[in-house]
């Protein structure tokens, strides 16, 4: 049976707080209100029931014998893809709006006027963009319910890169909206702070195929040492497609990369407008802080498969999810082998429908380099237009 998951986004008394209790409900199809039980602190008064937001779609069990063209798969941006005026198109429906309303409560600003009207500077920071992108791009999921539902009632798998997977677990059942949102609060005020402690970046590479980026990586750590900083760090911070790269570490190293980058074989080098080294050992500070929410959520088995950016395999269970949640704020994110993963087929089988929910084109244009068959049933979910 097919299960509609709903989502009612209210919290309890009081202001949210990390001891605080989040309540969601959950429903069958065709369930009336008196149906509907809350779990964890009981609200003081629930707002109007949403209209249904989130279908997971079948368990893949249920999927084994669909045909692929008749399946749907969700990609969620990250970091890296806000824009002012992203969720401009959404506020028409109610419950987006009431989303947005939560967020002000758990997050202590209002976050939809920050998305409209910035300033941008402020929407750039790490602390104010992952909540602004995990909101913006559940909200684009509204948007598709409304203009194609079918694409949720068949989905079958999604996955979200770096923050986005926040939102791939909540739209997969295995997180509440309200509490997924505070543990992203938590992750970006910890990966900020963790970013103000050694001057820090991220570095996109394209390289040639000859390129060696580890080698690359080593060249720059040896290179820092020998200037007399200790514990250089140099590494790989995302796989995106093949001879795409995103390089994070200490900005000598960066620094070094881009003035040797025609000996390393790499053809363009870009600095990206982030505050620090992120998805390296330079997060370790960052690991705790998350725990410490992740311990107190709720986090199930999800209803559909969503693949981790550790190692671009399904997860399997909540405990499961909770270790490589952590261990992803340290870890490269493996985009490029989570496109793998989940669009690897027999030759002459068709590819499933894909939408990417959230702000930008990224990884659209990510799935193009790698699979462009695939590409070939993308769509992007917009968050501007009405």
């Amino acid at each position: 049976m097919r299960r509609c998951r709903t989502l009612l986004w209210k919290t309890t008394q009081g202001a949210v707080s990390r001891h605080s209790s989040l309540s969601t409900v959950s429903c069958r199809k065709g369930s009336s209100a008196s149906n509907v039980s809350t779990h964890r602190a009981d609200p003081p008064s629930s707002p109007p029931a949403v209209e249904r937001l989130l279908d997971a779609g079948d368990a893949l069990c249920g999927q084994a014998r669909q045909k692929p063209s008749e399946a749907s798969v969700l990609l969620f941006p990250g970091q890296g893809s806000q824009f002012v005026g992203m969720g401009r198109g959404l506020t028409k429906y109610d419950s987006v709006k009431q989303m947005f309303s939560v967020a002000e409560q758990i997050l202590g600003y209002d976050l939809l006027s920050m998305c409209l009207n910035g300033p941008e500077g402020e929407l750039q920071k790490t602390v104010h963009c992952q909540p602004a992108v995990f909101v913006t791009s559940l909200a684009a999921v509204e948007r598709l319910n409304h203009e194609a539902p079918a694409a949720l009632e068949k989905c079958v798998a999604a996955a979200g890169f770096s923050v986005g997977e926040f939102a791939a677990l909540v739209f997969a059942g295995s997180l509440d909206f309200a509490e997924a949102l505070y543990a992203v609060k938590v992750r970006a005020e910890a990966m900020q702070a963790a970013s103000e402690r050694v001057p820090s970046g991220m570095l996109s590479v394209l390289g040639r195929p000859e390129a060696k980026y580890s080698y690359a990586c080593q060249q720059a750590r040896d290179h820092c040492e020998a200037a007399g900083l200790e514990n250089p760090v140099c590494s790989v911070a995302s796989y995106l497609f093949p001879d795409g790269r995103v390089i994070a570490g200490h900005l000598q190293a960066l620094e070094f990369l881009q003035k040797n980058s025609r000996k390393l074989n790499f053809l363009r080098t870009t600095m990206l407008p982030v505050s620090g080294a992120f998805h390296s050992t330079l997060m370790d500070e960052a690991v705790e802080p998350l725990r410490e929410v992740l311990n107190k959520v709720e986090i199930r088995k999800p209803e559909i498969s969503v693949h981790s950016n550790v190692d671009a395999k399904k997860y399997m269970h909540s405990g499961h999810i909770k270790r490589l949640l952590l261990k992803q704020l340290v870890s490269p994110v493996k985009w490029e082998q989570t496109l793998h993963a989940i669009y690897e087929r027999k030759q002459g089988v068709d590819f499933p429908e894909t939408y990417e929910v959230g702000p930008g084109k990224h990884l659209g244009s990510t799935l193009k380099k790698c699979n462009l068959k695939a590409w070939r049933a993308y769509s992007h979910i917009d968050v501007i237009q009405g």
